[in-house]
């Protein structure tokens, strides 16, 4: 039997993750034959298997009809195979285990074949995967959401930091590539890793099974009984469930629970102090939290990692705090948080401070915030606009249980909200790898401290000005370590000169965002050898052909975003020039100035596969884009916004053009 390319047969597609992207389940005459895509994932190149494995030939036709075409099992027994021995005792094994669950699933014979796949997995796998479980249907989980739990929970028995952020990567990447986890679609903007996952529901529904079996999680949701559950590890509670406190004390053995994941709306006696074990609270997204309902999270000693991610009702963090020696990651993004507490510095083994935000971007961990974001009481010019407005601040915040007086002198410096101060005493902890986002202009000392977290990888700063600049760019040069920097400065003259004096910016700078006015691209961004992604945003760059070109000799750039006014002028021409932009994959163009044209020249970006444009209706004209047809890769072309039609019939005639025919999306 040859293994090859086959026509004129039936074929199911089949996506997997850094392998090969296409298995093929060739049915002929009932008879399931074995492709030479299938034995892709097996044997990581096309071989003739009857010439060089001819004892697996009857064993693998076995277990290809087994798996009835479904795509899914033929994807996860492909990458379960790739990890056993090439001999027919290990594939006959297989057969004959298979065999067995399918006698005891006769109603899905595709499930025996994935809970045998499931059964093949190492043991610290096996506990990532039930760990889903916990999740919603559909939901999609950010990769390193899911990876810091996973650590936080004890997953990962590492000592150093270093080694744990490999392990954690390995971990969910090797799920990736069993099937077990699927990417989610957006990950396309990732270069090297994937943003964030999901389950598939057969998968979903093996994980829920065997999660009860253990004892492992369990979800409060529509419908659940009044039965006790005794010694379960993980609570989640759905968005559905309407039990009261009588009903959730009856249920829930609350003593046990190590983590406790909240979906909706917030009730307090969803915590208490008999949760001694507690080691991960969720509540992101979480509607009803105030504060006063994180007086008693001081107790809760074993706690690893915190997310408040989305409550914009939280404003403060309690003393407290300081009690939790433990913590790994404290995630306040997208609350009214504003200034964290001084005790914050009594938890040397903090890894990751992810704050400052009311508005949540970019999908990831960046995070911006404005007052039209805001709830109504903070957006009360009374309230915000002066020193001598607190007496009136008092009497309109206090029905609602918050205070906007914090935002005065943020709003006095002409800084806005953005950001949190950081207190005296952030350089002691020296486990951080992730702080962000950081207002500077509440104390510029701060950025002394900063320097002296040498293992620090990412850093979001804003409040930049003329009067501490100096001391970030010293700042910026000492952290080594650093592969991801964002650094903003609202209004004018905004970053102008505020970087220059930055003289060696750190070699693993893998990641930059530079929001405010420059004018000018600073020099040193040229000798970022190793920039993967560069985001701009209100740069408003005047020499828009030399930043063209400076930019398209950076040899790993893959993700290039010119946001909102990034260049400046009233004829901005922007031409991506031959053999410029060599690694270039994703292009976003988004209300980035006064564009005129936009041109391609052949051989230009050689491997674009997306290019996202976002702009004014009226200034998107025929001929706005020229060159489409040179693109050798190009996949989509994402349409923001709507725009007359003979501008979108331009675009769809290039794209015809192109031999790839890329499809035009409109969103």
């Amino acid at each position: 039997m040859t293994v090859g390319p086959k026509t004129d047969e039936i074929t199911v597609v089949v996506h997997i993750v850094h392998t090969v992207t296409v298995a093929e389940a060739i049915l002929r005459d009932l008879n399931v034959e074995v492709t030479g895509e299938i034995m892709l994932q097996v044997f990581k190149e096309t071989v003739n298997l009857e010439e060089i494995y001819p004892e697996l030939v009857e064993e693998a036709e076995l277990i290809l009809e087994k798996c009835c075409g479904h795509p899914l099992a033929i994807a996860t027994v492909g990458n379960f195979l790739a990890s056993q021995s090439k001999t027919v005792e290990e594939w006959r094994k297989l057969n004959e285990h298979i065999s067995a669950e399918r006698e005891a699933n006769t109603y899905n014979p595709i499930l025996a074949v994935i809970i045998k796949c499931y059964d093949g997995l190492p043991y610290h796998l096996k506990s990532c995967l039930l760990y889903m479980s916990i999740f919603r249907v559909d939901q999609k989980v950010s990769r390193r959401r899911l990876v810091r739990r996973w650590s936080a929970e004890g997953y990962l028995k590492v000592v150093q930091v270093k080694s744990r952020e490999a392990t954690t990567e390995n971990y969910f990447m090797e799920l990736i590539s069993r099937n077990m986890l699927l990417p989610s679609q957006f990950s396309v903007r990732s270069t090297t890793r994937i943003d964030s996952c999901q389950v598939h529901d057969i998968i979903r529904g093996i994980a829920i099974s065997k999660s009860k079996e253990e004892n492992l999680v369990f979800t409060l949701d529509e419908g659940s009984g009044l039965n006790r559950v005794d010694r379960v590890c993980h609570l989640a509670i759905s968005s559905k469930w309407e039990g009261d406190q009588g009903e959730f004390e009856t249920i829930v053995d609350i003593s046990r629970i190590r983590s406790l994941t909240v979906f909706g709306k917030w009730r307090p006696f969803f915590i208490s102090q008999k949760m001694r074990l507690l080691q991960v609270l969720e509540l992101e997204d979480t509607t009803g939290l105030v504060d006063r309902d994180l007086e008693q999270i001081g107790n809760f000693l074993h706690l690893r990692y915190l997310s408040l991610r989305g409550c914009l009702n939280i404003y403060h963090l309690p003393n407290s705090l300081g009690n939790l020696r433990l913590l790994q990651t404290l995630d306040i993004a997208g609350t009214s948080i504003f200034m964290l507490p001084r005790s914050i510095v009594k938890l040397i083994q903090l890894q990751h401070i992810l704050a400052g935000a009311i508005k949540i971007q970019d999908g990831n961990d960046d995070v911006e915030t404005s007052l039209e974001g805001a709830p109504m009481l903070m957006r009360n010019r009374l309230c915000v606009s002066t020193f001598s407005s607190v007496a009136l601040c008092v009497v309109r915040c206090a029905p609602h249980n918050a205070c906007c007086c914090s935002h005065l002198p943020a709003s006095a410096m002409h800084q806005g909200v953005r950001g949190v101060a950081l207190p005296r005493g952030i350089c002691k902890l020296k486990a951080l790898h992730t702080l962000g986002t950081v207002n500077m202009a509440w104390r510029k000392a701060a950025l002394e401290e900063i320097r002296r977290l040498l293992w620090l990888r990412k850093l979001r700063v804003t409040g930049i000005n003329k009067r501490n600049s100096q001391e970030l760019c010293s700042t910026i040069a000492d952290l080594m370590c650093l592969e991801s920097l964002l650094i903003e400065s609202e209004g004018k003259p905004g970053l102008s000169g505020c970087l220059d004096e930055l003289r060696s910016p750190p070699e693993d700078l893998q990641s930059l965002k530079l929001y405010g006015n420059m004018v000018t691209l600073t020099r040193w961004m040229y000798r970022l050898q190793n920039l993967v992604k560069l985001k701009l945003r209100s740069s408003r760059i005047l020499e828009c052909d030399t930043a063209i070109q400076a930019l398209g000799d950076l040899p790993n750039l893959v993700i290039l975003r010119l946001w909102k006014e990034s260049f400046d002028g009233d004829e901005i021409r922007v031409s991506f020039p031959r053999y410029r932009f060599r690694s270039l994959v994703v292009l976003e163009l988004d209300r980035a100035g006064d564009l005129k044209t936009v041109e391609f020249e052949p051989e230009a970006t050689p491997k674009l596969e997306l290019l996202q444009f976002g702009g004014s209706p009226k200034a998107a004209k025929v001929g706005l884009f020229s060159g489409l047809q040179h693109l050798q890769r190009f996949k989509e072309f994402k349409l923001v916004g709507a725009y007359e039609p003979a501008f979108v019939a331009d675009l769809q005639e290039q794209l015809g053009m192109n031999q790839n025919l890329p499809v035009l999306k409109s969103y």
